[in-house]
């Protein structure tokens, strides 16, 4: 059962953004807060979920960044083609904000949506 904690409440109105998404996660001033569909096929473990939000996502979003600040204008977020479904992570001032997607979804068109939702809270 969803809290009503801000961040609760703010992953209530990214999933709001498309039927196709199936797990949002918050990342914000060292803090996760994440969320998925009940009964997703082809879910990754939670464990599995929480590293890669730690870990793995702040490195990408590093490394993309750093690219993109030399002479591509910047970085607004990296997308992710996995076999079961499509990640989208999205650079924030503060964290990021990591969503998934069902493969036969189109994330790139709800990246802007979800990036103002999240920065209209922060």
């Amino acid at each position: 059962m969803p809290s009503s904690s801000p961040d609760a409440l703010l992953i209530d109105r990214i999933f709001e953004v498309s039927d196709g998404i199936r797990y949002v996660a918050l990342y914000r001033r060292g803090e996760l807060v994440s969320r998925q569909k009940s009964q997703v096929a082809g879910a990754s473990a939670s464990e599995s979920d929480k590293y890669e939000e730690l870990f793995v996502n702040p490195t990408l979003l590093k490394l993309a960044r750093q690219r993109g600040d030399l002479d591509c204008g910047g970085m607004r977020f990296v997308a992710i083609g996995y076999g079961n479904f499509h990640q989208l992570v999205i650079d924030l001032p503060d964290g990021h904000v990591s969503v998934c997607f069902e493969l036969g979804s189109a994330p790139l068109d709800h990246w802007e949506a979800i990036r103002d939702i999240t920065l209209a809270s922060g």
